[in-house]
Order: structure tokens, then C-alpha cells, then sequence
């Protein structure tokens, strides 16, 4: 319908979406893209962007919203020339490890072809030179825990309007509810344990450039179909199962790009699988260069059947 379509990302909110939908979804680095002049970072879980079909696309998008305002809290390097010029360069011999083991939910079960969506991708990379090994699991799902209270009350500085806490759906009213608990220790504690996990997933993938693993451990799924309004926790751990590795970048506040590289039939219908790649933060123009390789090494579809090129 458009050419580009903002996302927000604060647990996997453009990868999750890119990879359901056979579209490129970049999640930037924290304070890659400015919350001013108007918002402001919070726990710096969420981060702007963009939906595109193709990478470059997406760069040239980035390129527009990566411009800083006055009394950002998290500040970055200005990239070497633009996002856009980044896809054009060469990003060298890369080290790039292969992460498939669920980061939030240990026993996830992961689709055949979320698998063969990160071989695919595995043979492009050899074939282009990079080094490819398996990466370390960072943390766990009892680690993942202390995203919790942070996620949770986030929903509460929503403004809501007198009885709107009665419409909004189940799910967030229970997050609400939840956050209401947090003791302010608690979110101290949060916040600690997100800044403690940043510093060991760094020293945990400190031997690569690039981190790869599935997007999504299952196939796109009808909307609706996850959702249990009279169970809301089980709701939420269903879409943890469905998408066990996209949260890990908002805790590190590291970038990270879905690409719907790989295309399987799944009871009788063609169905994209999207493939993540992450980097450091501030390293969006390595991530985009490799991107816009495998991109041409391996195009994927860039228009819906029966819309005009």
C-alpha cells in the first residue's frame, strides 16, 4: 500500500511484523533515532523506524530519521557519509555467529523452516567469504526476567482518558496491573539487570561482528490467533514462544534487521521467513552493507503478486 511504514520496536515490534509479512524491518541502536523533540527515552527499550521492502530503502529512511535533537539522553557517532551510501561499501570479511537456541523461552519450539531460513542465509555468507560459527546462548529465560518489571510499567504512563482503562484489551489492562506491583526497588533492580545483561551478551559475542538467528520460530500466524483475552499471561507467553530472540536487542540497545530471505510452503501457502541479523551498537552501517549484499546475492520478492513494479 506504501512505499514505507513507521514501526516502533521495543520488543521486536518492526522485525516481528518485516519477517510475518516478507519485508526488511530495522531496529536501530538506542539513540540512533532522537524521541525529540516532544518524547523522551525511558528505560530505552523502544526505538523508531521503518518498514521497506528493500534494504536500501530502508537506509534511506534511516538517513532521514537519524538526525539528533537538542538534550538527547543517548547521543552516537554520525555514520561515514550516509545510511544509504553505507549499502554500497564492501563491509570487509566478517565474523558472523549462528545463534538458533530460544533466548526468552527455553524449550520454543522452532519451525523446520525458521531453521532453513538461517541455513540459507549460512551458505550466502560462506559463499561470500565470512566466517560463520556457532554463537554462545547470552543469557536465559531467567535472565530475560528482569526485562519484566520494565516492560510492564511502561503501559502505565500511558494517558488514558476517564474509563478508558475499561477499553483497553485484556493484555494490557493485566501489564497495567502488573506494573502497578513493581516496587520501586524492583524497577531499580530491573534497570540494573538489563545494564548488567548488555555486559555480559557483550563479552558472551565479543569473538563476532554479527549475530544470526531466526526472527521468528514459527510461520506467519492468522491475526488474532495468539490472542486470549480470558487468559492474558498466557497470552504474553505465547508471543514470547512465537518470537524468542527479538527482545534480546532492545535490552542491549543494539541494532538489529530482519530480512525475509527465505520462502517455504506451510499447509499449502507460500510463507515468508525472516532471518535477523544484529550487530553492535552504533553499527547500522555494518548490518546494511551485509544486508544489501544478501539482498543481491538472493533477492527476495520486493512487490506483492499483482501490484505493478
Amino acid at each position: 500500500m506504501v512505499p514505507a511504514a513507521h514501526g516502533s520496536d521495543g520488543g521486536g515490534s518492526i522485525r516481528i511484523p518485516a519477517a510475518a509479512c516478507g519485508l526488511v524491518g530495522l531496529k536501530p541502536s538506542r539513540g540512533r533515532v532522537s524521541k525529540g523533540p516532544h518524547g523522551v527515552d525511558g528505560s530505552g527499550l523502544t526505538t523508531d523506524g521503518v518498514l521497506t521492502r528493500t534494504v536500501r530503502d530502508t537506509a534511506a529512511f534511516l538517513d532521514v530519521l537519524a538526525q539528533p535533537w537538542p538534550g538527547d539522553t543517548y547521543l552516537l557517532p554520525a555514520p561515514r557519509g550516509t545510511f544509504l551510501q553505507a549499502c554500497e561499501r564492501d563491509p570487509g570479511r566478517l565474523r558472523i555467529g549462528v545463534l538458533t537456541e530460544p533466548v526468552n523461552v527455553t524449550d520454543a519450539p522452532v519451525h523446520p523452516e525458521a531453521l532453513a531460513a538461517v541455513g540459507r542465509a549460512v551458505r550466502l555468507l560462506e559463499g561470500m567469504g565470512h566466517h560463520v560459527d556457532r554463537a554462545p546462548l547470552p543469557f536465559g529465560e531467567a535472565e530475560w526476567d528482569a526485562f519484566m518489571p520494565l516492560w510492564s510499567v511502561g503501559p502505565l504512563q500511558a494517558p488514558l482518558p476517564p474509563g478508558g482503562e475499561e477499553r483497553l484489551v485484556p493484555l494490557t489492562r493485566w501489564m497495567r496491573e502488573l506494573g502497578r506491583s513493581v516496587t520501586g526497588r524492583q524497577y531499580a533492580d530491573a534497570v540494573a539487570g538489563v545494564q548488567r545483561l548488555t555486559r555480559q551478551t557483550a563479552l558472551a559475542w565479543s569473538a563476532f561482528d554479527v549475530i544470526l538467528s531466526p526472527t521468528l520460530a514459527q510461520p506467519p500466524v492468522p491475526v488474532g490467533s495468539m490472542r486470549d483475552d480470558a487468559d492474558p499471561a498466557a497470552d504474553f507467553q505465547a508471543q514470547k514462544e512465537f518470537t524468542p530472540w527479538t527482545s534480546a536487542w532492545n535490552i542491549i540497545g543494539a541494532p538489529a534487521i530482519s530480512l525475509p530471505l527465505h520462502r517455504a510452503v506451510v499447509d499449502g501457502t507460500e510463507l515468508p521467513f525472516g532471518v535477523m541479523l544484529g550487530a553492535r551498537t552504533g553499527h547500522e552501517e555494518t548490518l546494511l552493507a551485509l544486508a544489501a549484499r544478501l539482498e543481491a546475492a538472493d533477492p527476495w520478492p520486493a512487490f506483492a503478486p499483482g501490484l505493478p513494479a
